[in-house]
């Protein structure tokens, strides 16, 4: 649980790390294989962090647990079906992070079983280590659902281009910046909603996880 403590936002600072940019990283992978070059040509292609993070999106995510990195850069005209391609891109980096959550909370189960002993002793390197996952796997199902959201500039956003006509999609996006706007607001003045929000989206996911991966540790341990 994220307490809000000197430790959590120390253990915070690599978990944003990774999880942004993983995220990033798999928008431009999934884009390079379906053979559009502009995330690769423009750097983006890349485990750097720095190269990544966004500066607004990144401080959102050490106060409020939710935010975003910069968007990779696409070329949809790359793509021999565009519509498809532009949804495949952009389910690309929450699956990235759904992926990493279920790692985190595998992990989690098996240092708990190989480690007992240590964690009733009060090992401090093994707490850390558990804290670590256990905020790993929160921050990045979270991650997952919130950019899932369809509110621009986020994952959702570019999936609906996918999936409504394009007459509809071009109203929904020629009211973009209101949208922002007034999601923006949601969150700094009521965070409390969608923190509400998100948590009935994650908790069937995160409780899912840890049932199946209590069972596949279960099984070898």
């Amino acid at each position: 649980m994220f307490r809000g403590n000197l430790e959590d936002y120390l253990l915070m600072i690599p978990v944003l790390l990774i999880s942004l940019t993983i995220h990033e990283y798999s928008h431009g992978y999934v884009a390079y294989r379906l053979g559009d070059p502009t995330a690769k040509n423009e750097g983006r292609l890349s485990l750097n962090p720095f190269r990544h993070l966004d500066p607004v999106g990144t401080i959102m995510m050490i106060i409020a647990r939710i935010g975003w990195a910069k968007p990779v850069p696409i070329n949809p005209s790359y793509f021999r079906d565009p519509k498809k391609g532009t949804i495949l891109v952009s389910i690309g980096g929450p699956l990235s992070n759904l992926f990493m959550a279920f790692i985190g909370v595998i992990l989690f189960e098996i240092t708990y079983y190989v480690s007992y002993a240590n964690i009733i002793a009060g090992d401090t390197f093994v707490i850390y280590f558990m804290n670590f996952l256990v905020l790993f796997f929160s921050v990045n199902i979270n991650l997952a659902v919130f950019n899932l959201l369809p509110v621009p500039p986020l994952d959702g956003s570019k999936i609906l281009s996918g999936i409504l006509p394009t007459e509809a999609y071009f109203r929904y996006m020629q009211s973009e910046r209101i949208i922002g706007i007034v999601f923006l607001i949601i969150v700094m003045v009521f965070p409390t909603v969608l923190s509400g929000v998100l948590s009935f989206l994650t908790r069937p996911i995160a409780n899912s996880m840890i049932w199946f991966a209590e069972r596949i540790v279960g099984i070898f341990l």
